[in-house]
């Protein structure tokens, strides 16, 4: 059996093309492009389908504002000028929904009464769907700008107060990046400098 592989411009596109952009043009991401980026991360795998992430895409210029009031002084444009920013969160009763989520086993049992081990799951596998979000938005034809640098608490109470347990994690302007705002590419690492085969 042959199996396919993508074409050396569509792993151009998503990986070794593909920068982190500090600024954008004013062109807009629609709420279509929006709803089809999560479309295809949604099938990425987590464990046990938790399925723990929980996205809020910062459009509207008082969203913005509101998530930019967070951010560390560099980052404050690069959410305020991008068409979106969306918010990579997570929910600490994920298992609530495992029951259909996951409806092979017993699976919302293994974290009941465990908050320590919800919290580990939650942002561990809410991090790889952060990162699916980030390789549909590349395969979308849109640029990325991931960050870390906000306040996680303030964000949390911002936009999650009505979510008691949902946590904010990290950020990710989504649009189309201005190439003049980048400079060269951090090195990559060869393989044999971090990596073993056993």
């Amino acid at each position: 059996m042959t199996t396919d592989t993508l074409s050396a411009d569509a792993l151009d596109l998503i990986f070794r093309d593909a920068r982190s952009f500090n600024g954008w043009h004013d062109k807009e991401v629609t709420d279509d492009q929006i709803k089809a980026i999560y479309e295809l991360a949604k099938m990425g795998p987590t464990s046990a389908n938790q399925q723990p992430a929980r996205f809020v895409w910062c459009k509207s210029q008082d969203a913005k504002e509101r998530l930019a009031k967070h951010a560390s002084e560099g980052n404050r444009d690069k959410i305020l000028t991008a068409p979106v920013c969306v918010i990579i969160g997570y929910d600490l009763d994920f298992h609530e929904h495992l029951p259909w989520l996951f409806p092979h086993a017993d699976a919302r049992s293994w974290f009941e009464g465990d908050r320590d081990a919800r919290r580990e799951s939650a942002f561990r596998n809410s991090a790889l769907q952060g990162a699916y979000l980030m390789i549909a938005a590349r395969a979308l034809g849109l640029d990325c700008g991931p960050m870390s640098g906000f306040d996680q608490d303030g964000t949390t109470r911002e936009f999650f107060a009505d979510q008691p347990n949902y946590r904010a994690d990290w950020l990710c302007s989504i649009g189309y990046g201005d190439r003049s705002t980048i400079f060269d590419r951090s090195p990559r690492p060869e393989f044999d400098r971090f990596n073993r085969l056993t």
